[in-house]
């Protein structure tokens, strides 16, 4: 599963993608010609105000034909590739992973698993580790996600 995600990472990267069309506490829809994402931004972080970060969210995204949702989280910093991923749904927890050829980008083997709790949940946080040491918890609402998630199905 892992190399079906650095392939289309590949493709991804080659395709931007907007963190200015995403927005706190909304699942916007984006379809694109060969493929489309829902996605947001988190509603808070508790980044220290000293340290800085790009753009970061979470995406769902598919290729246009394909049925698999692949989960993609964006850090805004390179991840410790040493230290665990980790994503709450209310009382679940899922594992996520980094890699050297996109150490700024997060995935999971457990896209379902993860895509059926944040149907049910009402929060996600993730919390990871930059390359440099610090701890990161972005808190993203899950509040219209199934609503998205449908739309993804339904129209791409």
């Amino acid at each position: 599963m892992k190399n079906i995600h650095r392939i289309i990472a590949l493709i991804l990267l080659i395709i931007p993608i907007s963190a200015h069309s995403l927005e706190k506490g909304k699942w916007t829809f984006v379809k694109d010609d060969d493929w489309c994402y829902i996605g947001s931004l988190p509603l808070k972080t508790d980044l220290p105000e000293n340290k800085k970060r790009g753009d970061n969210y979470i995406i769902v995204y598919k290729l246009i034909g394909n049925d698999e949702n692949i989960i993609q989280v964006e850090a805004g910093y390179n991840y410790n590739l040493e230290s665990d991923i980790v994503v709450k749904i209310d009382k679940g927890e899922y594992n996520f992973y980094s890699t050297e050829d996109s150490p700024d980008t997060a995935w999971t083997d457990d896209d379902k698993k993860v895509i059926y709790a944040m149907k049910k949940g009402l929060d996600l946080i993730l919390t990871g580790k930059s390359s440099r040491g610090t701890l990161t918890n972005d808190t993203y609402t899950l509040k219209g996600f199934t609503s998205a998630i449908n739309q993804l199905n339904k129209d791409c």
